[in-house]
């Protein structure tokens, strides 16, 4: 009598008993459930697990598409190894570089050696193209193996060095690796079972290499639309710039350079850059073409560190003899009566009508023009505005420092002249990659310090942090990427060594989200990204430094 095993699937919300041994795409197969995307991966027990995953315990299970967050990495990882495998195809002793995320698709190079790249044409790009195409054509698979690490780094070898550096470092017994044919990668999570599963793509000629373009996360049957972002871009390779002074391209030299005692050099030198460049930006205010502006605005997403470089941007500002005031965008909320709601009825803060624009901005016009405003101050227990007796007239020395979600729309002051107006976008930008294939997301780095700030400072556990952050993210697409090359400058708060900081925090809260919840998923992906980075203390860490902003020991009030 053949075993069984009794699953329950959430795609129908139904119990199924199927033979023990049974993989996850014959599962599917059977199940004969319509929808109006491929399915590509499945969450098995809130654990994301390719097709090709087989039963052999009772499990619950949800099949995913592309529009899933975790799809949507599933796709793109698949992705990333055909662009991979066609580059060492083509040209047998390059690899590939995925750089970085930029105008909504990946920055990347091609490598002769560690110092070389290879010249990029676009009669390159378009045979890159045609390979890649040709790899999904023939419908390769995609097998997981496993082999004492030992082996594995054998069998990587010198020139795959980013990812046996990583495996060295990492000290696990085995590891695990995909192989497609002859060719061999390392990615951190699940792919597609083949080449075939990828139906939608592009490579274009960008900034003198390649930029690797992916469906759409809200429509996965088009490409997403290509922004521009040139000061973004700028702040990237401003970054790769500054990890070369340090020798480190990679997790795994980072984690050497740990090893070898040199942690506090990298915090020193990570910090001093940091100050270098806010001392930059209030030069740049402070002999602003025009005259110094009046206001400056500063906006970006959450846990981009807004607040902190506001504090540290009011102090060199003062060195250049300006007196610099700070107003929180906040206290201009309406009152939480009148807050727009989103389409399913809930509050929805992170709309641009959760501030009283008439209000703000005739505060704003009657300071440009002189007059004493009274300032607002929000109760958010009470969810209503009051007025406290704080009052400002700008003085001739002064600035007024404007911090919010919306500091860079449009929208915010139509009527206010440009040049009376300095904008600065704050970001998280990851500063290092695993390896040459693997990435940290940004949005990631920023999850992980808001879970660690909000556990610490708000009361929230890492589960309820999780379980806002869709509503957060579609705030952040609609009502502040849109707006980030509205800057005049952007500012990357993001650390070399921040993951190895928060590492000790974030562990133990994200421990504690139950296994059994939708929550878990990102729980567990956040963990094994931490798993990656040896650990080091935080005593070196200056109390200026944004990474104190949700560590604790900040000079700074918050």
């Amino acid at each position: 009598m053949q075993n069984l095993v009794t699953i329950y699937c959430k795609n129908n919300k139904q119990f199924i008993q199927i033979p023990c041994g049974t993989s996850l795409k014959q599962l599917w197969d059977q199940l004969s459930l319509k929808t109006n995307y491929p399915i590509i991966a499945a969450r098995v027990n809130y654990k994301v697990q390719n097709l090709n995953f087989l039963i052999y315990k009772p499990k619950d299970i949800e099949f995913i598409d592309a529009r899933s967050e975790s799809g949507r990495r599933c796709y793109i990882r698949t992705l990333s190894m055909v662009m991979a495998c066609a580059v060492r195809e083509l040209w047998e002793e390059c690899d590939l570089r995925i750089e970085h995320p930029i105008s909504s698709g990946f920055y990347c190079t091609i490598r002769e050696s560690r110092e070389v790249a290879k010249t990029i044409t676009p009669e390159l790009v378009e045979q890159l193209k045609r390979r890649m195409q040709a790899i999904i054509a023939e419908d390769r698979p995609i097998v997981t193996e496993e082999r004492q690490t030992k082996e594995v780094i054998r069998l990587f070898g010198e020139r795959n060095e980013g990812e046996t550096t990583l495996f060295e470092t990492l000290g696990n017994p085995y590891c695990r690796y995909y192989r497609m044919g002859d060719y061999i990668d390392y990615y951190t999570g699940a792919l597609m079972p083949s080449t075939g599963y990828i139906n939608l793509f592009d490579v274009e000629y960008y900034n003198n290499n390649i930029l690797l373009r992916i469906p759409s996360r809200q429509d996965p049957n088009r490409l997403a639309e290509r922004s521009v972002q040139d000061k973004r871009f700028g702040i990237f390779n401003e970054y790769v710039g500054w990890n070369k002074l340090l020798h480190i391209s990679n997790v795994g030299e980072f984690n050497k350079a740990c090893k070898n005692q040199k942690s506090f050099e990298m915090i020193k030198l990570s910090e001093a850059l940091h100050e270098k460049k806010v001392g930059q930006i209030a030069d740049q205010i402070a002999h602003h073409e025009g005259g110094i502006p009046k206001f400056v605005l500063i906006s970006g997403p959450s846990s981009s560190g807004k607040t902190t470089f506001s504090k540290r941007l009011t102090i060199q500002l003062m060195v250049n003899g300006i007196r610099p005031v700070v107003i929180s965008m906040d206290n201009y909320f309406v009152n939480r009566e009148d807050t727009p709601r989103d389409e399913n009825g809930q509050w929805d803060f992170e709309h641009l009508h959760t501030i009283d624009l008439p209000l703000f901005r005739q505060q704003v016009a009657d300071l440009l023009e002189g007059k004493t405003v009274s300032l607002p101050f929000y109760n958010f227990e009470t969810g209503m505005r009051e007025y406290r007796g704080d009052t400002l007239r700008l003085e001739k020395d002064t600035v007024v420092i404007l911090e919010g979600l919306h500091a860079l729309n449009p929208e915010l002051l139509p009527d206010i002249p440009r040049q009376a107006m300095f904008k600065i976008y704050v970001s998280s930008l990851t500063t290092v990659n695993l390896d040459n294939h693997n990435w940290i997301p940004t949005s990631d780095v920023r999850l992980i310090r808001r879970i660690v700030r909000d556990y610490r400072y708000r009361g929230y556990s890492a589960r309820e942090t999780i379980a806002r952050l869709d509503s957060v993210q579609r705030g952040e697409e609609r009502w502040i990427s849109p707006f980030q090359e509205e800057a005049d400058v952007m500012f990357n708060s993001a650390l070399l060594f921040e993951l190895a900081v928060l590492k000790r925090h974030a562990e133990p809260i994200l421990d504690e989200v139950p296994k059994y919840c939708d929550e878990y998923t990102t729980a567990h992906r956040l963990k094994k990204y931490l798993s990656y980075f040896e650990s080091i203390p935080e005593r070196e860490i200056p109390p200026t430094s944004f990474l104190r902003e949700f560590v604790g020991g900040s000079s700074f009030r918050y």
